[in-house]
């Protein structure tokens, strides 16, 4: 067999792989990307939004043709239809991000990696995990067949929500089908959004344990989708997605341009992400917010991290678990933390009736919300609802 010898090898070319690889690379260690696709960015399954603030936050930096359209704000509708809008014009502290363009953006970042000095090297499998000394050897399959093996002192996994690769290092990485939802997603154009600029959240029956959305990408195209929770909904994600678009005043004109499906982890991360010679970056390590599903930033953020990590670990000469131990507990401090309270706020949204749900989205919509956040909601939907103010309070 013939072995091609790396520093790092990441498995998995998307935002996080991509990420983890720039930062090894640029600090030293000699990073290899292998990616089973033939195209980096697609399939994208994501509804590709992303807050102002995280690119600076990750250092990157990209040009306008990443950035499909510039948002203002979100509105949240009720299953009556009632509508609270946080728009610049409601809000004191903006609450503004992009729509981005995965298919160009994923690319943007793999190419930063690229100009830092890392290979990368797509239709490449990655299909099983031997630990050789104080090396991982990584078997694949490539379709130019120049080597079957890569040797690396340390292997990223960053090969997304349905990865193997976590459980072939020996780490749990099941999801419950009570926190797995299954998404679908259309882009479509010939919509008729009321505003063009703002992301859409639909909750209650329309969506059982999960929610619709419209993210825009233009005047009148955007990622119309759905989560359902496992084991609340009775039909699939798109027969749910097929029946949100017909009757919803906005979509049932619209024609699809493309089409997304698969599972969303909603767990929050896992327990365990790192061994000796490895670690788990982006939703291959459960970064997924618990409540919408988006995992662009925290993607980024954990690439970020392991792969300074990595680099450290390369020049040490130390390949451990205990070594790898920063990497980990930053995760949990800046992410999982995080994540643990989000998934409190989950169960409770998720398991109102339309009653209720509409209840609380009309205290909401009625409120003086001047900046929006998860606890200026809360706190909301607190005042008008005695009941369940005890649990409510708890979440804050």
């Amino acid at each position: 067999m013939t072995v091609k010898e790396v520093d790092v090898l990441i498995i998995g070319a998307g935002p996080a792989g991509s990420m983890a690889a720039r930062e090894a690379s640029k600090n030293g260690a000699k990073t290899l990307i292998i990616d089973k696709k033939s195209e980096i960015g697609t399939p994208k399954r994501c509804g590709e939004g992303i807050m102002d603030g995280v690119l600076e936050k990750v250092e990157l930096e990209v040009d306008e043709r990443c950035i499909a359209r510039h948002i203002d704000g979100a509105r949240l509708v009720a299953p009556d239809g009632t509508s609270a809008w946080f728009t610049s014009e409601t809000l004191e502290t903006p609450a503004t991000g992009v729509v981005l363009e995965r298919k160009v953006f994923d690319k943007h970042v793999t190419m930063d990696a690229i100009r830092s000095g890392a290979e990368v090297m797509l239709k490449t499998e990655a299909t099983g995990i031997t630990r050789s000394d104080d090396s991982l050897i990584v078997d694949i399959h490539t379709f130019n067949n120049s080597f079957d093996q890569v040797k690396a002192k340390i292997v990223i996994g960053a090969d997304g929500p349905e990865g193997r690769v976590g459980s072939w290092m020996g780490l749990n990485t099941k999801v419950p089908l009570s926190e797995m939802e299954s998404g679908a997603q259309y882009e479509m154009t010939n919509l008729k959004m009321e505003k063009s600029d703002t992301i859409e959240f639909y909750f209650g029956s329309v969506a059982p344990g999960g929610y619709a959305w419209i993210f825009p990408k233009g005047y009148d195209t955007a990622n119309v989708g759905i989560d359902v929770s496992g084991i609340k909904g009775e039909k699939t994600a798109l027969e749910y997605l097929d029946d949100f678009i017909a009757q919803n005043e906005e979509t049932m004109d619209g024609q699809i341009v493309e089409v997304n499906v698969g599972g969303n982890p909603l767990c929050g991360v896992f327990d365990k992400i790192i061994a000796d010679n490895f670690m788990l970056v982006g939703d291959a390590a459960g970064c997924v917010s618990p409540i919408t599903g988006g995992g662009i930033d925290t993607g980024l953020e954990s690439g970020m991290m392991a792969g300074r990590v990595a680099a450290r670990c390369i020049r040490e000469g130390n390949y451990s678990e205990a070594n790898l131990q920063e990497y980990s507990d930053y995760v949990n401090e800046n992410i999982g933390k995080r994540f643990e309270k989000l998934i409190t706020v989950r169960d409770f949204i998720y398991n109102l009736d339309d009653d209720d749900m509409n209840e609380y989205l009309g205290a909401i919509a009625n409120a003086n919300i001047t900046k929006l956040s998860t606890k200026a909601l809360l706190k909301a939907m607190i005042k008008v609802s005695p009941r369940k103010l005890l649990k409510l309070r708890k979440l804050l």
